[in-house]
């Protein structure tokens, strides 16, 4: 079996105003490539921070992160930078998209950290906007687009570079029923074509519709099972 993430022994302390925090204690899994995990918990339950290291935006106090057999504890700063651009796509909460770009331009971002944008590299950024149902909002930029358009110019642009996995801190915290359906939908259908995907959410609604959940509880994995009637949203999507 290979893996997309194996954790051994992950621990993370902050120091905040001369208070010590352990924000993750000692978290250890795997996952294997293809799958599909929901992490939940509570607010300060560990499990933001340890997306954030897994997408090589923090680096630990103290344990291993490998990704795709990789240990990034090994890496220089600029090879995490290459390693994230490269192997992890990551969509955030909040969209963090550049008000002043249009959607195509938004979704070339992660291109310029590797170099030179070319023309086979905007068509395919086309065919991504496309692909996450953005047709017609092509030249439009943010303020012009819904919350449930802007996400989907966030996935878009986490695909652009073709990741091994994809990282989503509360995807769809800000979204209306409707339109997280769709987006986890769109979730569903990428990680049936292989993609490995992990998601950070606090609803169980939206866990349901992974292969697989982890419940964080005071900076370590309190339970880790394995969902046997997954929700398709591809099925509610397409009705």
């Amino acid at each position: 079996m290979k893996f997309a993430v194996q954790v051994d022994d992950l621990r993370k302390v902050y120091r905040l105003k001369g208070e010590t925090v352990h924000a993750l204690r000692g978290v250890s899994f795997d996952v294997p490539e293809g799958d599909y995990v929901a992490i939940m918990g509570t607010s300060g339950s560990g499990k933001s921070t340890l997306l954030n290291l897994l997408g090589c935006l923090d680096r630990p106090s103290q344990g291993k992160i490998l990704l795709g057999g990789y240990d990034t504890g090994s890496l220089s700063d600029d090879e995490l930078s290459q390693m994230r651009a490269a192997r992890v796509g990551i969509i955030f909460q909040a969209y963090n998209l550049i008000q002043q770009l249009t959607v195509l331009e938004n979704i070339e971002v992660p291109l310029y950290y590797r170099g030179k944008v070319t023309p086979e590299d905007r068509r395919r950024c086309k065919e991504l906007a496309l692909m996450v149902g953005l047709k017609g909002r092509l030249d439009h930029r943010p303020m012009q687009l819904s919350g449930g358009q802007q996400q989907r110019v966030a996935v878009a642009r986490s695909l652009i570079n073709n990741p091994d996995y994809i990282l989503a801190d509360e995807p769809t915290g800000n979204l209306d029923s409707r339109t997280t359906e769709e987006i986890l939908a769109l979730f569903e259908r990428l990680n049936n074509e292989g993609r490995t995907i992990i998601i950070v959410t606090h609803e169980d609604d939206v866990s349901e519709h992974a292969r697989r959940v982890m419940r964080m509880s005071d900076g370590e994995i309190a339970s880790d099972y394995q969902i046997e009637n997954r929700r398709s949203a591809l099925a509610t999507a397409a009705s």
